[in-house]
């Protein structure tokens, strides 16, 4: 199903992510998956695919200084329960964020249930950016989350 992806850089320090899961459940926010990375990967992947389509969106020494600053970011991925109510909450508190639509499939835990969900999406010529997920424990359902170049055909192949 599609759900609406929050991600949002938050500075790389003791803390910070027990601050922003306070704020969230302080409200009643559920987080359902999450994933955080160091932004300088980010930035590195995002310039390499600019550089692929050719086009230039900073010079080679602005692009070592965003490298070099967002070493101190973590870029977090996540699906909450109330996507509206935590952009609020976000932009009350001057997070910088953005929002993208992903799929989030609820899989068997079992050996095989992710390669004939990632076979779905490459059967019908859809490349997949990223993934993550998680389980709970052996008898419950995975929940994987999928960020597809093209999100209007992917949620129609998992919508049949």
């Amino acid at each position: 199903m599609v759900r609406t992806e929050i991600s949002l850089f938050l500075k790389n320090a003791p803390g910070e992510l027990a601050k922003l899961s306070t704020m969230l459940s302080g409200e009643g926010i559920n987080i359902d998956a999450l994933m955080i990375q160091d932004a300088s990967s980010y930035v590195k992947e995002l310039f390499e695919a600019r550089g692929k389509s050719l086009k230039r969106i900073a010079s080679s020494a602005s692009y070592n200084s965003m490298r070099k600053d967002s070493a101190q970011f973590a870029l977090i991925r996540l699906l909450v329960d109330n996507t509206d109510k935590a952009v609020d909450l976000l932009s009350k508190n001057d997070y910088l964020f953005d929002i993208l639509p992903v799929i989030a499939i609820r899989l068997e835990n079992r050996p095989g249930a992710l390669a004939e969900t990632a076979g779905r999406f490459g059967d019908e010529g859809v490349n997949i950016n990223y993934v993550y997920g998680s389980v709970s424990g052996p008898e419950d359902e995975c929940l994987f989350v999928f960020c597809p170049e093209d999100i209007e055909l992917a949620s129609k192949i998992f919508n049949e």
